[in-house]
């Protein structure tokens, strides 16, 4: 088994300054977080906040007021801003977090698009609400310990990652059939399933029209995930997006009872409901391959002959020290 000193060889990136915050569980694999953080280093970045990963109050990393304050932290006009901040791992914890964002400070600091806050999971719900309150714009993509600690670096989200940080135009392609060619353009923008439904209806959920949505999740079974995308449907905001794009449903079970129903079934039902294109096979979720997405940013998705090419800009892109 590759340990962390085995690294993907295809791309190179400049040093950058990466701070750790942790919103929401504390780290129940301590050793895939330092994993990750010797592979980062060896990689040449800096990793600073490493105390994040000694909190635990109950399931958390922290009181709701430290986990909130790393994210605030990058509003601190006495602390340098890191390049990139680092979600270590999801879980559960953000939603609490939300009132207690200083969204005015952190969009004078961030929006200009310097900083990368990457996660996903239950960090989706951090996005929409940076998003929504202040119009920053983060990164669904890799964190420290599921990802850059597995036990197997997986070269593609090694390599996309650093080559999203470093590119003025990203891009992501994937095997995809479609009922026909397509070629849209709009916001891209998502992330976890439970997270934007949890949020759909409150102050924290953007208003996004035309988009092309993404969404991925785990352990959830198909009817799950076609009840919670109903919600989205009776809310008003799967309608209204161009496209669905379908990452990762992973670890979920069928029964007898379902009688042939499975999530294949449950996305065709909601295509048919929404009435928009959906596109299949995003490598974006829980698995160990995953693009780099940011939250927010115009991008064209064009699907043809089996393949589905995204290609986006006016993402954050990180300086180097």
């Amino acid at each position: 088994m590759p340990t962390h000193e085995t690294q993907p060889n295809t791309y190179m990136a400049p040093g950058y300054d990466i701070r750790l915050i942790a919103p929401s569980g504390y780290p129940h694999a301590p050793e895939a977080m330092q994993r990750g953080i010797a592979r980062l280093e060896a990689a040449g970045h800096r990793v600073d906040g490493k105390e994040v990963l000694d909190r635990r109050v109950l399931r958390f990393a922290g009181t709701d007021e430290q986990r909130a304050a790393d994210i605030n932290g990058l509003a601190d006009p006495a602390r340098p801003l890191p390049g990139i901040a680092l979600a270590v791992r999801g879980g559960y914890g953000a939603h609490p977090l939300l009132p207690l964002l200083d969204y005015e400070r952190l969009g004078t600091r961030l929006r200009d698009g310097t900083v990368a806050l990457v996660g996903h999971s239950d960090f989706t719900a951090v996005q929409c609400a940076l998003f929504a309150k202040a119009g920053i714009v983060t990164y669904g993509g890799p964190m420290l310990g599921a990802d850059f600690g597995a036990q197997e670096l997986d070269a593609l989200t090694w390599d996309h990652f650093w080559r999203t940080m470093a590119s003025e135009e990203g891009e992501a392609g994937w095997a995809a059939d479609a009922a026909a060619d397509l070629a849209l353009d709009g916001p891209l923008w998502g992330g976890n399933l439970a997270m934007l439904a949890s949020l759909a209806g409150s102050p924290y959920f953007p208003r996004i029209e035309g988009g092309l949505l993404f969404v991925e999740d785990v352990a959830e079974p198909p009817y799950r995930v076609e009840r919670m995308l109903y919600h989205l449907l009776h809310a008003g905001v799967l309608g209204a997006q161009k496209a669905l794009l379908v990452g990762d449903f992973t670890g979920y079970r069928t029964a007898a009872y379902d009688n042939g129903y499975d999530l294949d079934a449950a996305l065709d039902r909601i295509a048919a409901a929404a009435g928009i294109p959906l596109i299949r096979g995003l490598p974006f979720g829980h698995g160990p391959t995953k693009f780099t997405l940011p939250f927010g940013v115009p991008a064209r998705l064009a699907v043809a002959g089996g393949q589905a090419t995204l290609r986006f800009s006016g993402h954050p892109r990180p300086k180097t020290p």
